[in-house]
C-alpha cells in the first residue's frame, strides 16, 4: 500500500493544491493520499486558525480519490515523519518545484529522504537548472521522482491578496472553499 503525504499551511488551499493531489494519485498509483494541515509551520506564519484551514483543506480535496484530511501537530517535515511509522520503501511526501528549489533549507533533508522518497511536482517550462544543484547536495538523490501537473497560475498569498480586497475567487478555488471563506468572513471578508 503506498501512501503519498502532502502537507501544508493550506492558507487557504487552492486549485493548484488539488491538481499536484490528483497528479500524484495518478502517477504514482496511491493507495491512500493524506493532507496534513500543518497547525503553526515552522517556515511561515500563518493567517488563519488552523481549524478553519482543516474545514477548507477537506473542502479542497473532498472530490480527490483516496483524500484524507488531518491536523499536523509537527511544524516541520522530519518531526511528522519520525512520529509516523511509515515503510520508507511505500510513503511518498509530494512537494511542488518551488518547494523543492528550497529542499536544502528544510530542517534536516537527507533524512527526510530516509525515511521516505519524495514525489516533486513540476509545471510545463519550470526550468530544470533550479533543481539540479538541490539534488546534486543530497545524499539520496534517487529518491526523488519528478512528476508533471497542469499549469494552475494560483498561489495562496495570491488568493489572500485577492480576497482581501473584495476579489471574487471561485475559478481559483473549490466551490466549497469559496462559500466557507465567506460564510466564515475569512482572509477580511472576501467573496
Amino acid at each position: 500500500m503506498t501512501t503519498g503525504l502532502l502537507g501544508g499551511a493550506f492558507d487557504p488551499p487552492h486549485r493548484g493544491h488539488v491538481a499536484l493531489a490528483r497528479a500524484a494519485v495518478a502517477h504514482f498509483g496511491l493507495d491512500r493520499l493524506v493532507v496534513l494541515v500543518v497547525a503553526t509551520p515552522g517556515h511561515k506564519p500563518v493567517e488563519t486558525p488552523v481549524e478553519d484551514r482543516l474545514e477548507l483543506a477537506r473542502a479542497a480535496f473532498a472530490d480527490v480519490p483516496f483524500a484524507e484530511v488531518r491536523r499536523e501537530e509537527h511544524a516541520y517535515t522530519i518531526d511528522s515523519l519520525r512520529a509516523g511509522g511509515l515503510d520508507p520503501e511505500k510513503a511518498l511526501f509530494l512537494v511542488g518545484a518551488d518547494e523543492f528549489a528550497g529542499f536544502l533549507t528544510w530542517k534536516e533533508p537527507d533524512e527526510i529522504l530516509e525515511r521516505v522518497r519524495l514525489g516533486v511536482a513540476t509545471r510545463p517550462g519550470y526550468p530544470a537548472e533550479r533543481l539540479e544543484p538541490v539534488l546534486a547536495a543530497l545524499r539520496h538523490p534517487y529518491r526523488v521522482e519528478l512528476f508533471e501537473i497542469p499549469e494552475v497560475d494560483v498561489s495562496s498569498t495570491d488568493l489572500r491578496a485577492r480576497l482581501a480586497r473584495g476579489d471574487r475567487v471561485d475559478e481559483l478555488v473549490h466551490s466549497d472553499v469559496a462559500r466557507l471563506v465567506v460564510e466564515r468572513g475569512l482572509y477580511h471578508g472576501g467573496s
